[in-house]
């Protein structure tokens, strides 16, 4: 079974940093591009980061130059660095395929 679980998530000021984490199983991690969603409360799912294989990256506008999306291929593991974080940037934050999305992580943006 395809498992993917996001962690890292918590409180943090505005201006501050998260780095999240997916442990990803059940399917052969290297050949798929994964990606980080969020859902901030009240609003649609939407896409943050994707990285392809090799290591390409894409990152959505209100993101970009904040956040950074890497991934370890022996792990099976996938990062979110998150800097200068702002309110805006509250939600739950899922990691996943095009196809399959895991459990999500809390990141609140407060002071």
């Amino acid at each position: 079974d395809v498992q993917l679980q996001a962690s890292g998530g918590g409180l943090v000021q505005p201006g501050g940093s998260l780095r999240l984490s997916c442990a990803a199983s059940g399917f052969t991690f290297s050949r798929f591009a994964m990606r980080w969603d969020r859902q901030a409360p009240g609003k649609d799912l939407e896409w943050v980061s994707t990285i392809g294989v090799p290591d390409t990256t894409t990152y959505a506008d209100s993101v970009k130059g904040r956040f950074t999306i890497s991934r370890d291929n022996v792990k099976n593991m996938l990062y979110l660095q998150m800097n200068n974080l702002k309110p805006e940037d509250t939600a739950v934050y899922y990691c996943g395929t095009a196809n399959y999305r895991g459990q999500g992580t809390q990141v609140t943006v407060s002071s």
